[in-house]
């Protein structure tokens, strides 16, 4: 049964419905980092970066299904002459490598190392990184004053200098590889964590746990870090791609794995570096890889960053 108060109003016409329906919408809100994922599906270079990202790792997983031959075979060493070697044919999509592996197979592994060693290293520096920050950040005082002058040391260090010391002394393995990166990274994050949980300290929410007499511990830990850590992050996928980039260097130098017929880009520049006039394919390819990784990781670690940034909002 129809109320009386129903029949009295009017009906509201449809446009109007749906603009009070949106402001309805609106006033409920929406998280920070749903939000942001609404920012990022309206930016062409953040869906660009992402698919760059998602092929790359679609490429790692699957590379033993989408690689045609074995890696770092050298089955094929005696098509190979000092002066050139096969290119493209039936077989051999891209043709072979100096060490008569299929280039094409060299290739889709290549990226498995680059990301396995890019991701473990970002992450190593991203813990150290996170528990000297919190350190600094959340306890002050001496403390801070410690922490800050051990990582302006790091920080006067050139990072590839610093990763290069590192590696010539753990040796030529893949995990020393690793954590030469990613103590190289250690200041960057621990520098910016403490910047914003610094920030953090003095919003309204801070004041109000202290109020209702909670811990400091339970304060920095439970409050501040979780709302620092969105800087953080997007500073995680931009250093992915320098990562990457550290990696191949790290190799070019001679400080890879110690197989020279390792599938790893920056060691496959190493080789072709010889060739460059005869077979200049050898280091066009991984250079191009390594340039399109590292662009796809800056693309969409920019674009998390105006997504997360509130002056950036539109």
């Amino acid at each position: 049964m129809t109320s009386a108060l129903e029949v009295m109003q009017p009906a509201r016409p449809q446009a109007l419905s749906d603009l009070m329906g949106d402001l309805e919408a609106d006033d409920r809100g929406t998280s920070l980092w749903r939000g942001a994922f609404i920012r990022l599906r309206r930016n062409p270079s953040a869906i660009v970066g992402a698919a760059i990202v998602l092929v790359f790792v679609l490429i790692s997983i699957f590379a033993p299904l989408l690689a045609p031959y074995r890696q770092a075979s050298t089955e094929w060493i005696d098509q190979v002459t000092p002066s050139s070697v096969p290119g493209p044919s039936a077989d051999h999509l891209l043709g072979l490598d100096p060490f008569g592996s299929d280039l094409f197979t060299q290739l889709i592994y290549g990226a498995r190392a680059s990301l396995i060693i890019g991701v473990v290293s970002t992450a190593l520096g991203l813990v150290g990184g996170a528990v000297l920050g919190t350190l600094a950040g959340g306890l002050g005082g001496w403390v801070d004053t410690l922490v800050m002058r051990i990582v302006d040391i790091l920080l006067s260090i050139p990072s590839l200098l610093l990763a290069v010391s590192i590696a010539a002394v753990l040796g030529q393995r893949p995990s020393a590889i690793m954590i030469a990166i990613g103590a190289a990274q250690v200041p960057i994050f621990a520098r910016l964590l403490r910047g914003s949980m610094l920030a953090q300290r003095n919003q309204d929410y801070v004041l109000a746990s202290r109020s209702l007499g909670l811990k400091r511990h339970s304060i920095i830990l439970g409050h501040v870090l979780p709302n620092s850590l969105g800087p953080v992050i997007v500073q995680a996928t931009l250093t992915l791609a320098t990562a990457i980039i550290e990696v191949a260097a790290l190799s070019y130098l001679g400080l890879g794995a110690p197989d020279p017929a390792t599938a790893e880009w920056g060691r496959m520049l190493v080789k072709a570096q010889d060739r460059l006039q005869s077979d200049p394919h050898l280091a066009l390819l991984p250079g191009i890889c390594i340039a399109i990784t590292a662009l796809g990781f800056t693309l969409f670690g920019e674009a998390l960053r105006e997504a997360l940034d509130p002056k950036s909002r539109r």
